[in-house]
């Protein structure tokens, strides 16, 4: 952590200098207007199968998985392969409900999942509740990308006192901020294909080369604790471990693709059938999500935890610090680089596309909804890029003065209130059944109890349900949606016999091609 490792630097800085040549070039790409918002925000909605594979998978695998998952194995153990059955189960949801969505937005120019609740059900203020929750979870989601770049900046060597040792960081989002602000998701598109096949060869050659050195996966595992092979069996009366491991995978699933940073990638794409080919091919990631897991493992094996040489980086960054050890223990200077630069360019991918989503929700459903209801087309788009500039400056910010810590709080709190949207944009592409009013009420309801559970669980998101003397630990996001969609069953017949006029703009014609 003291001396600079000069080859792995000068190989990340040249793989830096490719993305950012690639993230300005971009705006040439499959050219369009980009004083057009869907061409700035969307690309156009031009993105072909391949394209929106690596866009998606780029926007959904961020540093911060490659980084966290593995330290989550390397610490906590089994638990941290509930990544994987989550990322299983979320793509039959994007094939069923995604190209629907699609379709819709196609039709009606929505750009934004506000957009389509603010149609789909004529509510101003649902629509509104939509958008904050959106920016609100999306925003230290941003900041945590700066985590995975943070740890592979200092892993090589460049770290200081002070302000001094964020200079980089700030260096990699001033490039960020400058080629999306010119080039929209154009760019972070471009990047994704670049990132995504770092990603691919770091996985595989993690999996190949470590475990040789180690000599093989067998005295791997067996350099293991017991305790962190398996879930703890649960005690009488609760289903401990497993109840948690099982509502994680669940909640998660179905709170991925409520996120505006993933529903912007979804919206890109060419066409519905594209998405439903992706949906089908997305599964690769989740295979090379599961090698990853196991690199938590890898340095477990390796005994990095008590190596004195890594000792400072384990301190300054905690089990985050896993895998740099790892690859600066088994791997060649040059390949450090290569790795370490897969990780940095996988913060910046979903970091720009998230900074982007936002921006279009604040254009789109506060400034034009509240503010300048008549823009040009050209003020819509100036507007969002902007809003993208401040919202990676916020992001910023918010890692350089405020501790990691909390910005790891509020993006597992994110999970939580994302979900509470679940009703009016997965539910709403089937069903306008629900009134607006009850689906404004079950937002409410679900986000404050939610709020809740999380402080009362200590600031993490699981929280211990007791039911009848038997104890239910799970994931909170799932519990607080279910009660969330109960009070909405309940209310939407209260609130029709109320009277009222239901406002549709979409009809059943526009949710299919």
């Amino acid at each position: 952590m003291v001396d600079i490792n000069w080859t792995a630097l000068v190989v990340f800085v040249l793989l830096f200098a490719l993305i950012t040549y690639l993230g300005f070039a971009a705006a040439q790409w499959r050219k369009g207007d980009l004083d057009l918002l869907h061409e700035w925000g969307l690309g156009g909605r031009r993105f072909g199968t391949l394209v929106t594979w690596f866009l998606v998978g780029g926007d959904l695998y961020t540093a911060y998985t490659f980084v966290a998952v593995p330290a989550l194995a390397f610490g906590a153990g089994a638990i941290a392969f509930f990544a994987v059955p989550y990322t299983i189960m979320i793509y039959p949801i994007l094939f069923l409900v995604f190209p629907r969505l699609w379709y819709v937005c196609h039709r009606h120019n929505y750009i934004t999942p506000a957009d389509f609740v603010r149609g789909r059900f004529g509510n101003r203020w649902l629509a509104l509740a939509v958008t904050v929750t959106g920016i609100v979870a999306t925003m230290p989601y941003i900041a945590l990308q700066l985590v995975g770049l943070q740890v592979v900046i200092g892993a090589m060597g460049i770290s200081g006192t002070g302000y001094a040792g964020d200079v980089p960081l700030i260096i990699a989002f001033i490039i960020l901020a400058a080629f999306t602000y010119s080039s929209g998701l154009r760019a972070p598109a471009s990047i994704a294909i670049v990132k995504d096949l770092l990603i691919y060869a770091t996985a595989f050659a993690a999996v190949i080369v470590v475990p040789i050195e180690l000599g093989g996966f067998g005295k791997i595992f067996a350099a293991v604790p017991p305790a962190k092979l398996l879930l703890a069996v649960p005690g009488a009366n609760t289903t401990g471990s497993y109840g948690v491991y099982a509502t994680l995978a669940l909640g998660s699933a179905l709170a991925l693709f409520l996120y505006p940073h993933s529903v912007t990638g979804i919206l890109a794409a060419s066409s519905g059938h594209a998405i439903r080919r992706n949906a089908a091919l997305l599964p690769g990631y989740s295979f090379m999500l599961g090698l990853l897991a196991l690199v938590g493992f890898f340095a477990i094996a390796a005994g990095l935890g008590g190596a004195p040489e890594f000792a400072a980086g384990f301190k300054q960054f905690g089990n985050n610090f896993a895998v740099p050890a790892l690859f600066l223990h088994s791997f060649p200077s040059w390949f450090v680089g290569i790795a370490f630069a897969a990780i940095g360019i996988g913060a910046l991918v979903p970091a720009a596309i998230m900074s982007i989503a936002a921006a279009n929700l604040y254009t789109r459903n506060i400034h034009k909804e509240f503010i300048n209801r008549n823009p040009t087309d050209k003020q819509e788009a100036q507007m969002a890029k902007w809003v993208s500039l401040i919202v990676k400056l916020g992001a910023l910010i918010f890692i350089i003065f405020v501790p990691t810590q909390f910005a790891i709080y509020l993006q597992l709190l994110g999970g939580i209130l994302i979900i509470q949207t679940l009703p009016a944009v997965m539910l709403g592409v089937y069903t306008r059944w629900f009134n607006d009013w009850a689906l404004l009420v079950g937002w409410a309801v679900g986000t404050v109890i939610g709020i809740w559970m999380f402080i009362a669980a200590n600031l993490t998101p699981n929280y211990p349900l007791a039911i009848g003397g038997y104890t239910v630990p799970g994931y909170t996001a799932l519990y607080t949606v279910l009660l969330n969609l109960l009070v909405v069953i309940i209310l939407t017949p209260v609130f029709n016999a109320m009277g009222g006029v239901r406002i549709d703009e979409t009809k059943a014609a526009d949710y299919r091609p």
